[in-house]
């Protein structure tokens, strides 16, 4: 949500030209060459224990981000216990061997900074920012938390409150339960399915077992530290080594790698009932690239061209021409082992039927014509200024460094992103729109009054079943 919101900012100038396919004014000079983000130079180093260590160094600004990606997501979770990850994320920093969750919390205050952990699909991520000069506290801290986190009982108990107070507040939301019910759509009965946890999950943790779970996911071998900031790399990887050179590897076996389904979903409208409402939610998802493949960034030109730009033709239709919604959307959801493209919009009952019909066609447009020169460069230019200002933060770096770094690919993926994105042909669009974007290939998710939903998609003649 946070990138959509970046991408309505950044593409709003060029979308009102793009409309009515006006000129754009005399006055204005021409568009200047398309420049890729410059990568940032990372230093790759590994202690003897298996941790990877990722530094950038970036003089001028005088913070250091810290980020220690551990694989186990929420797709390591047992069965029973959906979401465990992310129980496990919040009760990380809430106390060590050696540190209560107050003295944790005041060192990194006198750090200048702060910690953070968060549970994904694929992996855990614990994060810090401090100031360059209070680095050396800042790693100590973040250290101690990584591998000697204690779980104290009264602080597991406060976070189980916490969790289920939001998960109560979710199951308000029609767009969380749009997502909830896709995962499961999509996924199955396989670890990707499941998104947060259950009452019944939350309740049953135990902060024994998170103990257990902690030891299995949090091993040096499984890890990846990243570092971007203000400091030298020598003296940096000097306390690297001082910090989380004595940090084992357990004799329990590594947490194994998820998996993507081998079924495709049905081509069929689910049914989230929410009774009352005045308003329907509908997703349409379907599997697409993984990070790596080759047509990913082409997927990605295309979805900037479909969906996911203020200035792209599903906004142009349903939310410029006929007012159907405020944000349609698109996106690429991309874990480990699976991609998914989805498409979002909330849209008032009345227009249920037609917004379905809208979206649908847009979806076919893309996978049966030509994309515009305009269309193609806009997109292109969108994606790339997006890196540009995007990866301005040491955080955002950071972030893209460990995310590239559990999707299995390399640190110069980072800047080898924009060069392929700006080397994206039509062709290629034509090639990946008709291999994802057909409306056929679509699961749809609608949450809302069942007899509005009904009474709308009856007559687009798929199947209306209740969302698993």
């Amino acid at each position: 949500m946070k990138l959509f919101a970046l991408a309505l900012s950044l593409f709003v100038a060029s979308s009102a030209a793009a409309q009515k396919e006006l000129p754009l004014p005399a006055e204005l000079p021409p568009y200047g060459p398309e420049t890729a983000v410059q990568a940032p130079t990372v230093q790759e180093r590994k202690l003897d224990n298996g941790l990877t260590v990722w530094m950038v160094p970036r003089s001028g600004f005088p913070k250091v981000s810290l980020i220690l990606a551990a694989v186990g997501g929420t797709a390591a979770d047992p069965k029973e216990r959906p979401g465990l990850a992310q129980l496990l994320a919040v009760t990380l920093s809430q106390g060590t061997n050696h540190r209560g969750a107050r003295e944790i919390a005041e060192e990194m205050q006198g750090a200048g900074g702060d910690i953070a952990a968060a549970g994904f699909r694929d992996v855990i991520r614990v994060s810090a920012s401090v100031l360059s000069a209070r680095a050396p506290k800042g790693l100590a801290v973040l250290a101690d938390i990584v591998q000697n986190a204690a779980f104290p009982d009264n602080e597991v108990a406060l976070a189980k409150r916490k969790l289920a107070g939001q998960l109560e507040q979710q199951e308000a939301d029609p767009s969380f339960l749009a997502s909830r019910a896709m995962a499961k759509t999509l996924f199955g009965d396989t670890p990707y399915a499941f998104v947060t946890p259950t009452k019944q999950s939350i309740e049953a943790a135990t902060a024994s077992e998170l103990r257990s779970a902690f030891a299995s996911r949090f091993r040096p071998d499984q890890a990846l530290l990243v570092i971007v900031g203000d400091f030298q790399a020598g003296e940096m990887f000097a306390q690297v080594r001082d910090q989380f050179g004595g940090w084992r590897n357990p004799s329990l076996p590594p947490v194994p790698p998820a998996t993507a389904p081998t079924t495709l979903p049905s081509h069929a409208i689910f049914l989230v009932p929410r009774p009352e409402s005045v308003q329907t939610t509908l997703l349409f998802g379907a599997f697409g690239p993984l990070r790596g493949d080759t047509d990913y960034e082409a997927a990605e030109v295309a979805n900037a061209i479909y969906g996911g730009s203020f200035g792209s033709r599903l906004t142009l239709n349903i939310r410029e021409d006929k007012g159907y919604t405020y944000a349609p959307f698109s996106f690429l959801q991309i874990y480990r082992a699976a991609g998914v493209l989805q498409t979002r919009a909330d849209v008032r009952n009345a227009v249920t039927g037609a917004t379905f019909n809208e979206v649908s066609y847009e979806m076919n447009r893309m996978a049966t014509t030509a994309v515009t020169d305009r269309e193609l460069q806009q997109a292109k230019r969108f994606l790339v200024g997006l890196d540009a200002i995007k990866l301005q933060s040491q955080d955002a770096v950071a972030a893209e460094l460990a995310d590239l770094w559990n999707k299995g690919l390399s640190p110069a993926e980072i800047g080898l992103h924009g060069h392929k994105i700006g080397a994206t042909t039509a062709a290629n669009i034509e090639s990946v729109s008709r291999k994802y974007f057909p409306a056929s290939k679509m699961s749809i998710v609608a949450v809302g009054e069942e007899k509005v939903i009904r009474d709308a998609l009856s007559q687009f003649g798929l199947p209306i079943q209740p969302a698993p």
